[in-house]
This record gives C-alpha cells, structure tokens and sequence, in this order.
C-alpha cells in the first residue's frame, strides 16, 4: 500500500484545479508547490550534504533576472528563462563554488550569506541592466487563469522531486552522506570531497534557479529586494526543510504547506502586521528544540505521543 502513496498523492495533486478553487487558493497551492521546490534543492545541498547555505536566494534571483532580461533585453518570451537559467545558474554555482567552497561549516554559510546580499546590492546598482529598483515587469502576460501556471510549477516540482530522489540513491547520493557525516573521513576514503560539494551545489542551484524563473513568469514583476531577499527568500527555504525535515524525501513539501499556510493565516490577521517574522522564528526554535528532524524525520516520536495521550484517557 506504501508504494502506491506516490501515486495517490500525484492523481490528487494533478486534479486539485479541477475542484474549482478560487483563485486565491490556486495561488496558495502554487505557492506551495513552488516553495517545495526550493526546499527540494537546498535539502540536496544542506540536507544531505550537510553544507548550510543561507544565500539561495542568490540562486533563485539570478534565475529570476535570466527569465527577466531575456524579455526586457531580447524580447523573448520569458518562459525561454527556465531552460536558459540551468545553464546560467550552474555556472554562477560553479563559481561561488570556487569561492565559497574551500570553506567549511559556519564560514560556507557565511559566505553564501554574503553573496546573497552582494547580489542584491549589485542588481539594484546595474540600473541599465537590471532596472535597478525599479526592476523589471512583464507587460503581456502568457495566461489569465493560475491553473497553468499551476501545472507549469507542478512538472517542474515532479521532475526535482525524481531527480533528487534518484541522485540520492545513486553512488552520488553515498558520497554526499559521507561527506556531512565526516568530512576529513570521506577524503580519507579517496573520495574528492570538493568536487562532489560542487556537483551537490550546482544541482540545488539549478533546482531553485528554475524555481526562480518561474516566479518571474508568474508574478510578472521582481525587483532585487523581492528576488534577492536574505529573510524571505534564504531564511524561509531553510526554514521549510527543517520544519518538514531535513534529508528526508517528502520534508520539504510538508515544510513548504506548513510555512506557507501557516503566513497566509498570519497575514489574515491585521493586528499581527509583520510578526510573522517572529512567529517563524519562535516555531523554528520550538521545531529545533522538540523536533530536531523536522515533521517526517520524528514522525515516529510525534505518533508515539499521540499514542500515549489516547492510552490515559
């Protein structure tokens, strides 16, 4: 019965627009979905390779100006943006892997975090490049309706899921592991520890590139402070996997449906205005503290306490 889950869950997500959802909820589900794509891409990087990057909103707004600049610059479509971004994102990865990963531990986090905000800081300079603050909107929009936009992102969230999941289970995914559980021990083992964190940082950054891209071609409008934001784009996406659970395979979506729903009902509040910024804060803390391996990793403790809460009654 396990095997067919998948499949079930695939069947429902592929005939949720078919319910006649409203557009706010089409949207809530695109959000989520996209949210766990980028959840998907940094759990491959810090999940199971155990390299923390709080910059991936470099990756995702670099994918976002690819499909932006080839409409504002060329006039192409900015759907050629998805397909454009891998190539561009991976070699903007490769590069701040040269960078970043002769690093280690807090000093690779803090290097990511600082090319995060550099890249902010430079596409709001590059005026005649980037539009600067003004950033760049897309004056035709390709759809009116959200439920292709919403099967768009769902192939996009099938194929990173796939993907991951066959890296994972393949010598790659080996390496990886040995490389977060010891690192000094895995180079000791003859494996090039650098030259799989690059192949682990290149494959997330093309994963939340596209995740980019397609935010773009959404939203039809970014601007650095959107694209290129430490909180809401870097500290949310680590914040999806370690509420749904870090390296596990279906963490990241229940992280992304939890984050995203949980800020929707805050903002729905107007007394609360932006604390949901703390309200995120102190659940990651609770989650830390009680739940260390996130909703899928301790779902065995968490079905255990309910359990024990139905023997004393």
């Amino acid at each position: 019965m396990k095997k067919l889950f998948p499949y079930i869950g695939l069947a429902v997500l592929a005939l949720l627009p078919l319910l006649g959802l409203s557009s706010y909820w089409m949207h809530i589900a695109i959000l989520v979905i996209m949210w766990s794509v980028i959840g998907m891409a940094w759990n491959l990087l810090g999940g199971y390779c155990g390299q923390v990057s709080f910059g991936h909103a470099a990756f995702f707004g670099v994918g976002a100006y690819t499909a932006g600049m080839l409409y504002s610059k060329l006039g192409i479509s900015g759907w050629w943006g998805i397909p454009a971004s891998v190539v561009v994102v991976a070699l903007f990865a490769l590069l701040l892997g040269y960078i970043c990963l002769r690093l280690r531990g807090p000093y690779f986090a803090l290097a990511t975090l600082a090319i995060g905000v550099i890249m902010r800081i430079v596409a709001e300079n590059l005026v005649g490049v980037t539009g600067g603050d003004l950033g760049i909107m897309l004056r035709e929009r390709t759809w009116v309706e959200k439920i292709w936009y919403y099967y768009v992102i769902l192939l996009l969230a099938i194929a990173a899921f796939v993907a991951v999941k066959q890296v994972i289970r393949s010598k790659l995914g080996y390496y990886f592991v040995a490389i977060r559980e010891d690192q000094d021990a895995a180079e000791s083992l003859g494996i090039d520890t650098t030259l799989y964190k690059t192949i682990a940082l290149v494959l997330s950054g093309v994963i939340t590139g596209l995740a980019g891209a397609f935010y773009m071609n959404y939203m039809g409008y970014i601007d650095p402070k959107v694209v290129f934001a430490l909180h809401d784009i870097s500290i949310i996406t680590i914040m999806v996997v370690m509420v749904g659970g870090a390296a596990t395979s279906v963490g990241p979506i229940v992280g992304a449906l939890i984050m995203v729903l949980l800020a929707e009902l805050i903002r729905s509040i107007p007394k609360l205005g932006t604390a949901h910024h703390t309200l995120f804060g102190v659940l990651l803390i609770v989650i830390i503290i009680f739940l260390p391996n996130g909703i899928v990793g301790d779902y065995a403790k968490i079905r255990g306490l309910f359990r024990a809460g139905r023997a004393k009654t």
